[in-house]
């Protein structure tokens, strides 16, 4: 292999792709996998076009200064904003997996897909692979919008989907890990800048709500693509305990994050387990093993993490900023 051009080395016939798993593209070792990252970084970039993602096995990546030499050889990385779970930072724009009970699973989404501009491409690297459990799930867009109700489609086109936060410093990220900054000013100015309604409370915390379209196209490819976080940050995907204790301690409009329809009418639990379940059937999934990558076009497919056991280390990355405005939504939402 380490005499083939990066076009034949990765040509579709090298891509192993089989029912349940992702595409996978087995290497031989390298000593150098920075490099040899760079060098394919364009065929790469096209199977992922081609796919909606990429699990390449063999490169042995063994530490985070390398796989953050990885990572920015194969795209423009991004610093996070809005964060809905603590994350740790390695360095400018190289983190950790976000911080999650190992014990619960993360449900499907789409990184970011709250913001203006969010990712178009989504890295993992697995250091530390899990003893059992804890695979980074994948599950293709456009089939979960075809397999999801018409009239449901069609209601969510028509008003998008609104997310409503609060942000205090006891439960999910405070005002600073997701701003950037706690300043009230500068909060105010970033919220009006993307579209984002606000209201200080009383005891200190913020409130937020953002309308968002749920349905965008491919910036690239042009497909209808099922693009949101509707369920997973839904106040029926919380664990009924938990959110039981939450509404006891801040309030039915306190909880800190949940989901609505567009308009403002409630999501029903009956529609998020809908939504999941699709997204389950929708879903494939590959062990983790030490020294793995994984490329995952952020629009064209949702990811996950399943619940684990033992220690998990993976390395992620966002990359390629991409406008709303450049994938077609179907709502009109302008900044103030």
């Amino acid at each position: 292999m380490s005499s083939s051009s990066p076009t034949s080395l990765l040509n579709i016939d090298n891509i192993d792709v089989r029912p349940g798993k992702p595409p996978m593209l087995r290497v031989d070792a390298t000593d150098d996998a920075p490099r040899w990252a760079a060098d394919h970084r364009d065929a790469l970039r096209a199977d992922v076009v081609e796919h909606g993602s990429i699990l390449v096995r063999g490169l042995r990546l063994h530490d985070v200064a390398e796989t953050e030499a990885v990572f920015r050889g194969l795209g423009s990385l991004m610093t996070e904003k809005e964060a809905f779970a603590a994350r740790r930072s390695y360095s400018h724009g190289v983190y950790s997996s976000s911080k999650w009970p190992p014990n619960q699973p993360m449900c499907m989404h789409h990184e970011l897909s709250y913001l203006f501009e969010f990712p178009s491409l989504m890295l993992f690297v697995c250091l530390t692979a899990p003893t059992d459990g804890g695979a980074t799930t994948v599950a293709d867009s456009p089939a979960v919008l075809h397999a999801l109700p018409a009239e449901l489609i069609e209601r969510f086109e028509h008003v998008g989907w609104l997310l409503i936060r609060n942000y205090n410093n006891e439960v999910g990220a405070s005002i600073a890990e997701a701003f950037g900054t706690d300043d009230r000013r500068a909060v105010e100015t970033y919220c009006r800048a993307n579209a984002i309604k606000f209201e200080w409370q009383p005891d200190g915390a913020l409130r937020t709500r953002q309308r968002r379209s749920a349905v965008v196209h491919h910036p690239r490819t042009g497909q209808r693509c099922w693009f949101n976080q509707i369920a997973f940050l839904n106040e029926w995907t919380i664990d009924p305990e938990v959110r039981e204790y939450l509404v006891d301690i801040y309030g039915e409009d306190g909880l800190p994050f949940t989901t609505r329809f567009g308009d403002g009418d409630a999501i029903g639990a009956d529609v998020v387990q809908l939504i999941n379940e699709v997204y389950e059937a929708a879903t494939v999934r590959e062990r983790w093993q030490a020294g793995d990558l994984m490329l995952v076009d952020n629009v064209r497919t949702a990811h996950s993490k399943e619940p684990f056991e033992g220690p998990r280390e993976v390395v992620v990355a966002m990359a390629d900023a991409v406008h709303l405005a450049d994938c077609s939504p179907t709502i009109e939402v302008t900044a103030s």
